[in-house]
């Protein structure tokens, strides 16, 4: 005899709730589909000045742009409280990989709305945590790595630390960490320290010893390797025993959107293999955006990852690990996994990534970056001394401005953005423009005009000193 069913099914059942999702799916796509690119309306330009000034206050500084949705959005389209519809083209540095008001998305997030608690943790949680576990650590082993381990975590940052966490008590005694040059892993009071930016951490204390080894440059094939083989070597005998694993973007997002080949990677990892120093792929904004959904896979290191991170887009973070890392009871514990909706809106992303025809050569996300490609290839010939590239992989997207100096990519950022295209910097010396566009509901139609204006725009300027 089956066992009578649970209140919580009965509720989901119930043909009222179905038809209330029904109802709220039709309203929100009927509201998005007036939505079109659009200048901002003058009446209510004043009203979100005094809102940008009042957040500035409560804040204590500035937004970077004048940014105040009002909640509504179509895929790329946003609208804000200016009344302005933009092309956004950055998605929160990554995050909203399923666009803005995605109809399908807000039909799952129902039975997360009508769940008894909004936060789920360490000490309650619901059965969708272990289903969105076991579904990241499927996907990670899915080309033979060793990730029998999932810890979920409410921000990427959290799932570095305890990335982190996890290495400095495997290797007991260590004191350091090796990462790369450019590196961006976060900006807690340890991760400001692996992040290559001094001017993150003016007037903070050293939590923990960095020693940093060059990135490949594709400039000087042969030659880079050789140079971070070196500098990897004599970190590792200036301090034996000492670093507690590697931390790696396999492609650089923050300093400037630089990948490498596998040969490269593969060199480094038997380098470290043979000192017994775990590697650690920081995949918080590759998650999901190159050719393969773990970038590790792309670039088939998967005999190599001994601890993984993802985030971003995925909505939860987590930190994936294998069985010989695996920490003794009472190191990792969260107060807060992450919210209901936000545990439903990535299991639903992992499913979409798993049925949609994203992945491979000949994938979606390819195609978007072949047609930005082609985009900027084009603008360049027209403009030379404008633009340069363009740089990225798969779903991430970058070209240089003018000379590559900081003030000209903040120049034609926020040209950019009046114009209606919400892009962001990457790198510095050069500093670059970059794209994290809403792969999973991008068409072709919304690449194009969003290059239109960016070809508008970069032709209108003048060339920077």
């Amino acid at each position: 005899m089956d066992a009578p069913k649970l209140i919580a099914e009965q509720l989901l059942a119930d043909p009222r709730v179905a038809e209330a999702t029904r109802l709220l799916t039709q309203a929100v796509t009927e509201y998005a589909s007036q939505l079109s690119a659009q200048a901002a309306d003058p009446q209510r330009t004043e009203e979100l000045r005094h809102l940008l000034n009042e957040y500035a206050n409560l804040r204590g500084n500035s937004l970077f742009f004048p940014y105040l949705g009002s909640g509504a959005g179509r895929s790329a389209l946003v609208e804000l409280l200016d009344g302005s519809v933009k092309y956004d083209m950055i998605t929160g540095i990554g995050v909203h990989a399923m666009g803005h008001a995605n109809p399908e998305l807000v039909a799952e997030l129902i039975p997360a709305v009508l769940a008894d608690t909004v936060m789920q943790g360490n000490l309650q949680q619901n059965v969708e945590s272990l289903k969105l576990s076991r579904e990241l650590v499927a996907l990670a082993k899915h080309h033979g790595a060793k990730l029998d381990h999932c810890f979920l975590s409410s921000s990427g940052a959290m799932a570095n630390e305890n990335a982190l966490k996890i290495l400095f008590q495997h290797r007991l005694g260590s004191q350091r960490v090796l990462a790369f040059e450019n590196a961006f892993a976060g900006r807690s009071m340890v991760l400001n320290q692996v992040t290559d930016r001094p001017k993150n951490r003016v007037g903070q204390p050293q939590t923990m010893a960095v020693d940093y080894v060059p990135f490949y440059d594709a400039r000087s094939d042969v030659d880079s390797l050789h140079h971070s083989l070196r500098v990897l070597e004599r970190h590792v005998e200036r301090f034996p025993d000492s670093h507690c694993g590697f931390i790696m973007e396999l492609v650089q997002g923050e300093g400037g959107y630089y990948g490498a080949p596998r040969e490269f990677f593969v060199a480094l990892c038997s380098l470290l293999r043979k000192h017994n120093i775990p590697i650690f792929f920081d995949e918080i904004q590759t998650f999901g955006r190159t050719l393969q959904p773990f970038a590790f896979q792309m670039l088939e290191l998967d005999d190599y990852a001994d601890v993984v991170t993802v985030g971003k887009m995925t909505q939860v973070c987590a930190t994936l690990f294998g069985e010989k890392l695996n920490p003794k009871h009472g190191l990792l514990s969260q107060t807060f996994t992450s919210s209901t909706t936000a545990i439903v809106a990535a299991r639903w992303i992992l499913r979409k990534m798993k049925e949609g025809a994203f992945y491979g050569e000949e994938g979606r996300i390819a195609a978007i970056h072949a047609r930005f490609a082609t985009r900027f290839e084009k603008l360049h010939q027209k403009a030379p001394d404008k633009i340069s590239g363009p740089w990225g992989v798969g779903g991430m997207i970058a070209f240089t401005p003018f000379n590559g100096s900081a003030e000209a990519a903040k120049n034609v950022l926020h040209r950019l953005y009046d114009a209606g295209v919400i892009a962001f910097v990457a790198g510095q010396n050069p500093a670059r423009v970059r794209f994290l566009p809403p792969f999973l509901s991008l068409t072709d139609q919304e690449i194009d005009a969003a290059c239109d204006i960016i070809d508008d725009v970069i032709l209108s300027l003048e060339i920077q000193d």
